[in-house]
């Protein structure tokens, strides 16, 4: 069996496209398109369907190409394995996560972490977009609260709590609600959702602020109107926790607050995670919230 062309092959179908495929591979769009055609004339079938704006692999192609990933899984858990019986671990690794959690509380700790590793390199892409980790070619993803069901692994790294909060300056002018509904005669800040969570009488609910003194779609920019006294937010703690902790912002509703959700570690399954991926969730279990 010849190996030629299965690589392009399988960017090829991945990527829907020639032109993604090469730059995917690092290579050009006339070796890609020569070598899959290469394979199909070895196999004396027609592998891909070719359109002006995208290719699709045939019934045929689609089989095919199932068999040549699944090798090709194999070969890179293989050269994964012998490269992690190296005594200290290299490599690069491509992690991506959300833009304010990523910025203040992830991108310290890899910092740390490479550090201490100085044969492993970090390609960290903050974004709040959920990416596809397999067929960006992702190691590892940070991702906060609820996780849909995937074929991911998910591995929890801690807690988040959501915080109802204002300044004391904006309670001693206004007074203290004491109960949700008390929110409605506030001056409330909503950012992207008008619909903060509760815990009333045992289950979450959502409490829609309906009129918004304030609309923002940036966390630090609700966290400045709060701590200039200008109404009452809810945020997750890492952008308020230090503020809730010197005084600068008071927590409300403790008793209708929510259960803690998660903040997760996830990786696409294999049958062999590398060690460097190991290292770095192990590493940022330890360091989080140390």
């Amino acid at each position: 069996m010849s190996w030629e062309g299965i690589t392009e092959f399988v960017a090829v179908v991945e990527q829907r496209s020639f032109t993604l495929a090469a730059k995917k591979l690092g290579i050009s769009t006339a070796k890609v398109s020569r070598q899959v055609n290469l394979i199909e004339t070895r196999l004396a079938s027609k592998l891909l369907n070719r359109t002006t704006r995208v290719v699709t692999p045939t019934d045929v192609g689609q089989q095919f190409y199932h068999q040549c990933r699944h090798i090709l899984d194999q070969l890179e858990d293989a050269e994964r394995f012998v490269s992690d019986q190296q005594l200290a671990p290299s490599g690069k690794l491509m992690v991506t996560a959300p833009v304010t959690y990523g910025e203040r509380i992830i991108a310290p700790v890899i910092n740390d972490f490479l550090a201490e590793h100085p044969r492993i390199e970090v390609r960290l892409n903050l974004t709040n977009q959920v990416l596809d980790l397999v067929q960006d070619n992702y190691d590892l993803a940070i991702r906060l609260g609820h996780l849909e069901s995937s074929s991911l692994i998910a591995r929890r790294l801690g807690n988040r709590t959501l915080y109802t909060c204002a300044s004391p300056e904006y309670f001693s002018e206004y007074g203290t609600p004491e109960a949700v509904s008390d929110l409605n005669r506030h001056q409330c800040i909503a950012g992207t959702s008008a619909h903060w969570q509760f815990k009333v009488a045992g289950r979450v609910t959502t409490h829609r602020i309906s009129n918004p003194r304030i609309r923002c779609n940036s966390g630090i920019g609700i966290r400045d109107a709060a701590l200039k006294h200008l109404g009452i937010i809810q945020l997750p703690d890492y952008y308020v926790a230090e503020d809730i902790g010197n005084g600068a912002l008071k927590a409300i509703l403790a008793t209708q607050q929510i259960d803690d959700d998660g903040i997760w570690a996830v990786y696409p399954q294999t049958r062999h995670v590398s060690t460097k991926v190991r290292l770095l969730i192990d590493y940022l279990i330890e360091h989080l919230y140390r």
